[in-house]
This record gives C-alpha cells, structure tokens and sequence, in this order.
C-alpha cells in the first residue's frame, strides 16, 4: 500500500506528500548510567519530576520539560547552509526545537554536537532570549533562524534555540535537542514550530504519525504529512482532543481484570512522545502497581521476571474503546536492576500516555481535526 501512496504522491503536488523520519532507539541515560555504577548517585541529585513538562507556565514566556532519563528516541535533523546534523527528540509534548550551540558553556554540551552559526550563510540572527524549564534545572539561549531540514523537507526561515547552557543532566542523553510537536501555544513568545511552517508552506498535510519498534534499534519513524498501514493491524480509533495545546483526550478508566484500578470517574490524558514511561497520580499508580505484584522501592516498582507471562494485562479505557497493555508491554527488562513496571507516579491529577504506550498503539496526531488516531501497532 505504501508503495502506491509512494508513486501517488510522485504525481500530486507536494501538499498531498508524506515524509518520513527514520528514528533510532538507542542507548537511554538511565542505561548509560547503570552501566557506570552512577544512577543511584544521578536520580539522587536530579529527581524525576515528569509533572513539571507539564505546568502551564508557557502563557509566560516558558516551555517546561521533564528530566527524563529514559528517553532513547531519536531522529536526524539538519540545520543551516551547508548544513549541520543533530540528532532529536521528536517531542509531542513541548513546541520548540532548539539545539546545543557553540555559545553553550555547560558541561552538557561537550559530549553534543554544537551548531556553529558562523558557518551557515543562511543562518539570521535575532536578540531574543529563549528559556527552557526542566524539571531539574534549565536551558537558556537564544533564538535564531534558519533552513532546517527534516527528512527530505527544506523549510527556511524556520525559528529555533541555540543553546547557552543547559542542565546537568542533558549530559547523559543522546540526543543533541528537542524538536516539539505540541501546538504553537505552548512555544516561546513568536517561535513558530516547525510543523505549523511546513504545513503553511504546503510542504505537507496538516497531520503527523509515529511508530516506535519494540524490540529492534531501527524501524521506528515520524511520518509527516502521512501514515503507514503497514505498522498496524485494523481501523484507526479517532479519539477527539479535550484540549489544544498538548495532544490532550479524555481517559474514561483503568482497568485490569474488569476492575477499575485507577481513572475511576474519568480523567485527562496527554500523549506524549518525550515521556518514556506512563505516568499517573500517586495513588492511582500505586494501586495498579500493587495489582500486577510490583514492590515499590525507591521510586522503582519491581516484578519477578519469570512472571511476566502470568501477570494481568492492563486496559486504558478512552472514549469508549479498549487499549490493552500486556504485561510483555509494561515491563522494563534492565541488565543491572532486573524488572520494572512502565507505571510512575507524579504529584499531578495530569496522565502521561508515553512510549511505553505508544509501542503498543500506532498513532496519528491530527491538526486537521484535532483528534488522535490510534491502533494496534504490528
């Protein structure tokens, strides 16, 4: 089927086109800091805070992130004339992209490429301060502008950081920068995201899908402007957006065995690419923790991995379909500290629908009609 969308869209102008990304799951900070004895000493100094991406403090000027250290997504972008590769996080949770500089005097920036503005012919300089709030610290910069290629795409003129300094932590991850997928809303004061411009720029249609590959390094990929029937089996379930500023629905429960554990009543939801795990309320995710068999202890909530193949699936109920999680899903093998659930609690009634979410259901994140498609990813 893709191979007939590929040579329609050969005969059709550019606006009928689809891109695709190839994204890399690679090696996470968490991983990389277990495998240095370090991580008990890094989530000590640097707590997991996955509620504060999620503050509404963008109406002034700021876009909150999350100190993540489990990210291990990304894809390959380029920046300026000749250009500059960076490797980012292709983030539905926060608007801006932005990349290290070489103006950065953080320690974070010396394991990352930097962007080197005096070497674009096309780069364009602006006085306008940019400032990113994480949940253990910040990334300050400035804005600038410049052709930044995605994909096959050129979008010019296209707005994004540089960045002077950033937190500690980014030291650990992969990626170089963010590439944010939320609504214009959330960004810093004029940056116009980069899906907003190629949709303007009729470059492609007004929607956007991701796959993440389970098990392998490759496969996985942002498609702009399409979707790719081969990683799902069945019908796309639309789901209608509650709110328009992340990819926010409407959760009607949680359920495991026909019992509700958690969501009872209804709750929000946010879909997010930049969230590694599955985040919920405190007492909502100790329940569901406590109904798969899971100690908690230090933050982490631990199973006996011969008993993955006996413990319950997990169903998250929206807007009248079943999402089921097998246990297979929901837990992390790790070489150094054996199984974890993909549940983690926040201090907010805010849900967090992240990777391990997102491995299991393909999804289409809609501008068009502000909705989510969602279906069983193969």
């Amino acid at each position: 089927m893709m191979k007939w969308a590929v040579v329609l869209c050969a005969m059709l102008a550019l606006s009928e086109c689809f891109i695709s990304v190839p994204l890399i799951k690679g090696k996470s900070a968490r991983e990389a800091l277990e495998e240095k004895g370090l991580w008990e000493k890094y989530r000590k100094m640097y707590p997991f805070n996955p509620a504060a991406k999620f503050t509404q403090s963008y109406a002034i000027g700021y876009e909150s992130m999350t100190n993540d250290a489990d990210l291990a997504y990304y894809g390959v972008i380029s920046i300026g004339t000749p250009p500059q590769s960076f490797e980012v996080i292709f983030d539905t949770g926060s608007s801006n992209l932005w990349v290290p500089s070489i103006y950065c005097s953080s320690a974070a920036c010396n394991n990352h490429v930097r962007f080197n503005p005096q070497q674009s012919s096309t780069f364009q300089a602006t006085n306008q301060p940019l400032s990113i709030q994480y949940g253990t610290g910040s990334m300050t910069g400035v804005l600038g502008y410049d052709t930044v290629s995605v994909g096959s795409i050129k979008v010019p003129h296209q707005i994004f950081g540089l960045s002077q300094t950033e937190a500690p932590f980014m030291a650990h991850m992969k990626a170089d920068g963010i590439l944010g997928l939320a609504y214009p809303q959330l960004a810093v004061s004029n940056a116009q995201p980069i899906f907003d411009n190629m949709v303007q720029q009729g470059l492609v249609q007004d929607y956007f899908s991701v796959y993440l590959s389970s098990n392998s390094q490759s496969g996985s990929e942002v498609i702009f402007g399409g979707f790719n029937p081969n990683h799902y089996t069945g019908t796309l379930v639309w789901i209608p957006l509650s709110s328009e500023t992340y990819w926010q629905i409407t959760m009607d429960s949680v359920t495991i065995n026909g019992q509700v554990v958690a969501c009872n009543g209804g709750c929000q939801a946010i879909v997010d690419t930049g969230t590694s795990l599955i985040i919920g309320p405190y007492s909502d995710i100790s329940n569901m923790n406590s109904w798969v068999g899971a100690s908690v202890s230090n933050g982490d909530a631990t199973v006996n991995c011969n008993n993955i193949g006996s413990m319950p699936a997990v169903t998250f109920n929206i807007n009248g379909n079943a999402f089921t999680l097998p246990a297979s899903a929901y837990v992390r093998q790790s070489y150094y500290y054996g199984c974890r659930t993909g549940f983690s609690p926040s201090s907010s009634s805010l849900w967090i629908l992240g990777d391990v979410f997102i491995r299991q259901y393909y999804t289409v994140f809609n501008r068009s009609n502000n909705s989510i498609g969602l279906a069983k990813a193969v």
